[in-house]
C-alpha cells in the first residue's frame, strides 16, 4: 500500500514551511527534504538558511531544480517521509528553464507533466509524501503576462495535486486547517465533513 500525499499551502510566511516540517516529524520518522530552490542572489540564500536552520541535520536533502522525479524516487526509498519543498518555486523553474518552450501553452503542458512524473514517483512507495506550495492567486491581477502566466500555472499545479492528496492544509497566520474534511464535493451532492 502507497503512503499518503499531503498539501500544505498558504501565503508568504504563512507558517506553512513550519508547519510542513513539524508533519513530516511526527513519531520520529526518517524524513528525507526534496529542495527545489535555486540561489540566485542574497536574499534567496536568507531563505535557504532559514529553512536549512530549522531542518535536523540527520535529513538528507536532495536538490532538485529539475527532473525532480528522480529526487523523490530516490528519497522514497530511503525514508518514512519525504518532504517537498516547495511546487511553487518547482513550477517556476520549469516555466523558466532554459529549454522550456516558447509559447504559453506549450509551457503550461510542460509543467504539468512534470507534476503528473512527479506524483508517480511520490505514489510508488509506503513512504508519505508532503508537499508544500504557495497560493499565488488571491491577491491583484499581476500586471504583466508572464506573472499572470505563472499565477494560473501555479493555480493548476496546486488544483492536480490537491485533487490526489489524501490531506490539504491551508495555513494561515500559523493556523492550520484540513481543507479535504471541510471540502465540498459536487459529485457527491455534500460537505465532506
Amino acid at each position: 500500500m502507497a503512503g499518503k500525499i499531503v498539501l500544505v499551502t498558504g501565503g508568504a510566511r504563512s507558517g506553512k514551511s513550519t508547519f510542513a516540517e513539524k508533519y513530516a516529524a511526527l513519531g520520529g520518522r526518517k524524513v528525507a527534504y526534496i529542495a527545489t530552490a535555486q540561489i540566485y542572489d542574497e536574499e534567496m540564500q536568507e531563505r535557504v538558511n532559514i529553512h536549512q536552520s530549522r531542518r535536523p541535520a540527520s535529513w538528507p536533502t536532495f536538490e532538485a531544480p529539475y527532473k525532480a522525479e528522480a529526487a523523490m524516487a530516490q528519497a522514497v526509498q530511503s525514508a518514512d517521509s519525504v518532504l517537498f519543498d516547495c511546487l511553487t518555486l518547482y513550477t517556476t523553474n520549469l516555466l523558466l528553464a532554459p529549454d522550456a518552450p516558447t509559447t504559453r501553452e506549450e509551457r503550461c503542458k510542460v509543467v504539468l507533466a512534470g507534476i503528473e512524473k512527479l506524483l508517480t514517483s511520490a505514489k510508488q512507495e509506503k513512504c508519505d509524501v508532503i508537499f508544500v506550495t504557495n497560493e499565488v492567486g488571491l491577491g491583484i491581477v499581476p500586471d504583466n503576462p508572464l506573472a499572470r502566466e505563472y499565477r494560473d500555472v501555479a493555480g493548476l499545479v496546486n488544483q492536480k495535486v490537491a485533487a490526489v492528496a489524501d490531506e490539504v492544509y491551508l495555513v494561515v497566520s500559523g493556523l492550520a486547517v484540513e481543507l479535504k474534511k471541510i471540502a465540498v464535493s459536487l459529485e457527491e451532492g455534500k460537505c465532506n465533513g
